[in-house]
């Protein structure tokens, strides 16, 4: 792996930094020119949605900067926030505790020090196979069997999504591409902003043309008009950011397709067990998105859809 400031890098970055600018600059001039009340709530929540992802973008940078072992810590925090944010969801009794305490403080650690290590075998079955049989055992050996089967899926899944579906994304350092010689860093920066400039694109054209619902009792603001302009748009800058990977053109744009797809799925089923749980947002951390796995919901299935299509079809 070359320096944490490749070139490939440092101008992938740079454009992402060009966008906040220009978001920021077209928010301001709009709050000043709107009059109703209506407009004026949704340049609140597009500009405190902006300001946040000032704050998103840096800590990520920063991350970056420090290399292989900075990323993997962040994505570490991240799962660990978005699994206490789950779990407070979920119903849990005191034969959960010391369940929990396994999956919070030694499963998730032990997850992302093998993503650290590189470990690919390990990575690939640690929480899937291992995980997944311990967690039942450890909750009986508790001698509470009240709704267990329930229970114990519920911990099991959120083991899944939180930890084991988001670690695909920094173990996309661990690649090794013949051929390729950008920064694997880059392939993730690739991920996270073709992902989440579907989200992006998904909310301003559904806010512009958005008429039909595609799941109203799941998600009210996905509409198929926001979920066509926002796949294709993203798509195309998928497309356009070639250069930053081993695709080429059309490779990128079928590539980009493909996690946009899984990202607008994962955050309709996240969205789902929201309104199972009867809440808007799984939590308040970040100001105009919600808590952290409202904002990753997306990366929960692409992570692992693109890691597995970069390694069987380039590696």
């Amino acid at each position: 792996m070359n320096h944490p400031l490749d070139p490939v890098l440092v101008r992938l970055l740079g454009g992402v930094l060009a966008l906040l600018v220009v978001a920021s600059c077209v928010g301001a001039v709009l709050a000043r020119r709107a009059r109703d009340e209506r407009a004026q709530a949704t340049l609140r929540n597009f500009n405190a949605r902006t300001n946040a992802w000032w704050v998103m973008v840096g800590v990520f940078a920063g991350a970056l900067a420090l290399g292989r072992t900075g990323t993997v810590v962040l994505f570490g925090l991240l799962s660990f926030l978005a699994l206490r944010e789950f779990i407070t969801l979920t119903p849990t009794r005191r034969g959960d505790h010391r369940t929990l305490f396994w999956v919070f403080f030694v499963i998730t650690p032990a997850q992302y020090w093998v993503v650290w290590k590189e470990w690919y075998g390990l990575f690939a079955v640690l929480i899937p196979v291992w995980a997944f049989l311990f967690v039942p055992i450890r909750s009986a050996m508790a001698g509470d069997c009240g709704e267990f089967l329930g229970r114990t899926a519920r911990i099991q899944w959120a083991l899944m999504v939180c930890v084991y579906c988001v670690s695909h994304a920094p173990m996309l350092l661990a690649l090794r591409i013949p051929g390729f010689r950008g920064d694997s860093m880059s392939l993730l920066l690739y991920l996270i902003l073709v992902v989440q400039l579907s989200d992006v694109f998904q909310y301003v054209w559904g806010k512009l043309l958005g008429r039909r619902k595609i799941a109203p009792n799941v998600s009210p603001n996905k509409t198929w008009e926001g979920f066509v302009g926002g796949i294709v748009t993203a798509s195309a800058v998928g497309a356009g950011l070639w250069w930053a990977t081993p695709f080429d053109p059309w490779q990128s744009a079928w590539v980009s397709l493909a996690i946009c797809l899984a990202g607008f799925a994962g955050g309709l089923v996240m969205s789902a067990i929201k309104r199972d749980r009867g809440v808007k947002d799984y939590g308040t951390l970040i100001e105009g998105h919600g808590g952290v796995m409202d904002r990753i919901d997306s990366i929960c299935f692409a992570a692992p859809v693109f890691l597995h299509l970069v390694r069987y079809g380039w590696t």
